[in-house]
């Protein structure tokens, strides 16, 4: 289902479901970050559900939390996003220890052609992700570089992530996860 039409990146509020027919695998990219076999199924066979609050805080930083479930099966974690590009320190559940940063940027600060090209409209920039293992926590190493924003697919405009994920080895995979929006909350 398409996002409102007064929906952009500067209140991705709302509530969404990912779309796996419109959404690349995340089958390989999960592998590479440690995710055993049987957990990968269990994702694949799942919903995944986001429920996202986009706000200033007190202090008028831009803030973003996301709860993110996985039906059947019960996963689920919180993610709780500061746009300053600060780098912070979590143990998440899924994903083990990782360092994360966000930030709100424009398309000419974004490097990679495949995170920069696609969108919808770039008049007021997009939200990225930059996502890492804690190596020495985690025993792996791996990056994912997310890049948020509005794209008009089959006729509609969706909330829409590129993905730029970089393996252990070096593996460089590029996908993009596509949700239907699913009401406001």
């Amino acid at each position: 289902m398409a996002v409102p039409a007064e929906f952009t990146t500067l209140d991705i509020s709302g509530k969404f479901v990912m779309n796996k027919s419109l959404s690349d695998s995340t089958d390989e990219i999960l592998r590479l970050q440690g995710i055993g076999w049987f957990k990968r199924k269990i994702i694949a066979a799942g919903t995944l559900y986001l429920t996202i609050k986009h706000y200033k805080d007190d202090n008028g930083v831009e803030r973003i939390d996301i709860d993110q479930t996985l039906s059947p099966g019960g996963m689920g974690t919180r993610e709780e996003r500061i746009l300053d590009w600060s780098e912070r320190n979590k143990d998440d559940g899924l994903f083990g220890a990782v360092v994360g940063r966000s930030r709100r940027v424009t398309v000419e600060e974004i490097e990679d052609d495949y995170l920069k090209n696609g969108w919808d409209s770039t008049d007021n920039g997009f939200i990225q992700s930059y996502v890492s293992s804690d190596t020495p926590k985690s025993g792996t190493s791996w990056i994912a570089n997310q890049i948020w924003g509005v794209e008009e697919i089959d006729s509609a405009r969706r909330y829409v992530r590129h993905v730029f994920f970089t393996g252990p080895q070096g593996e460089e995979i590029r996908g993009r996860l596509v949700y239907d929006y699913a009401g406001s909350l």
